[in-house]
């Protein structure tokens, strides 16, 4: 190379030649992963495919298309043989079983929403995974995810996906710098019409495979049958209480109840006029308060854990800062404001938004047009 020539980078940022760069791919077994570690596999890169074993389906479920099933782990070695590239099968049971599972039942009983996903993007996949990726000497490790990762002035950014109804961001707002330094996304410039299109030209055994619509380990989104079956203890009987303070009547367990929700409260008939709805869970008390409907109403949402992603530190000097935020996955992200005062961080939403709950993510966005590029996130810990 002459003195001064820029090396050619790859497409995946590396100034070496395909084959001697090693990629990793989290392979689900679902047509995303597959695809991502496919279309690597067939741009000459050293691939190897590693699926996760999170949990045993007789301990707390028994589903058989879950994303970590038996028939997942096959279609994954399907896909690896095909494609020529080594495949292996990593037993995570107790890390997903503590670190996921457990956390998403604890969370239930102290009457917030767990998002598990987060927590298994947050733990066991880019934390213990990407460890087993470095220990395999690999330059990076890819994933499915429907994400973009943009090499900005400052180092890599996380950016929306290109497919907006596709777009995960706000399942990974806990992906910290140095894990984005190691993480590639090849998705996340596709249409999910794309990807599947590719599977079937590749002749991908996958290629019609549905999506997973539900928690992996929640047989049929039915939550409370998982916390049963692991804390079958906690379904402890309280009163449903008023905003008022009346109490109306009693129910069988906090974890059977979510804000916002209305259907489903076993109320006597004449409990008031106007629908009610619940507005709040004391899990101390043992106590699910219900009010109309005005009442889900929140502006501010107290935060913990903060991830922070965007330009320079998260501090005091961010205190007023425009931005725009995600607290549920399906919205688009909307118009907010930080507030950093003492020990606390406060999101304003510029416009009240309705059922939110501690224990959901509150993922921020620039405060631009597209609002592409994520900038971290908390956790909800209280709103008003």
């Amino acid at each position: 190379m002459k003195s001064g020539e820029k090396s050619k980078l790859n497409s995946l940022g590396f100034a070496k030649p395909e084959s001697e760069t090693r990629v990793v791919v989290a392979m689900s077994g679902g047509v995303d992963s597959s695809v991502c570690a496919a279309l690597l596999a067939q741009q000459g890169y050293d691939v190897v495919g590693v699926t996760l074993q999170l949990y045993d389906h007789g301990e707390a479920i028994q589903k058989a298309k879950a994303c970590c099933a038996g028939q997942d782990i096959y279609d994954a070695q399907r896909v690896a043989e095909m494609m020529g590239f080594p495949h292996y099968v990593l037993d995570y049971e107790s890390n997903f079983k503590e670190s996921v599972i457990d956390d998403f039942a604890d969370t239930y009983l102290q009457g917030a929403t767990p998002i598990p996903c987060v927590r298994c993007n947050q733990t066991v996949k880019f934390r213990d995974l990407l460890q087993v990726a470095k220990d395999l000497d690999a330059d990076c490790m890819a994933t499915g995810h429907y994400i973009r990762r943009v090499e900005g002035p400052n180092g890599p950014e996380l950016h929306r996906a290109h497919d907006g109804g596709k777009d995960q961001s706000y399942f990974l707002f806990a992906t910290t710098k140095a894990q984005l330094d190691f993480l590639r996304f090849p998705l996340g410039a596709m249409d999910k019409s794309e990807t599947r299109k590719l599977a079937s030209e590749m002749g991908l055994n996958v290629a019609s495979k549905p999506d997973s619509q539900d928690i992996c380990f929640v047989p049929t989104g039915k939550y409370t049958d998982v916390i049963e079956k692991l804390r079958p203890e906690a379904a402890t009987p309280g009163n449903i209480v008023h905003m008022d303070g009346t109490v109306l009547g009693t129910h069988r367990g906090v974890m059977y109840y979510t804000i916002g929700q209305r259907r489903g409260l076993g109320l006597p008939d004449g409990s008031g006029a106007d629908p009610l709805f619940v507005v709040r869970i004391d899990a101390d008390k043992g106590e699910v308060i219900v009010g109309p409907r005005k009442a889900l109403e929140r502006s501010q949402l107290w935060l913990t854990d903060i991830n922070w992603i965007g330009q320079g530190e998260f501090g005091p000097e961010l205190d007023g800062m425009a931005i725009k935020v995600k607290v549920r996955s399906t919205r688009p992200p909307a118009p907010a404001h930080l507030r950093l005062s003492g020990n606390h961080i406060i999101v304003e939403l510029d416009t009240p938004d309705m059922g939110l709950s501690p224990g959901q993510a509150c993922v921020f966005y620039a405060n631009d047009d597209q609002a592409a590029r994520t900038l971290g996130g908390g956790w909800i810990t209280r709103t008003e």
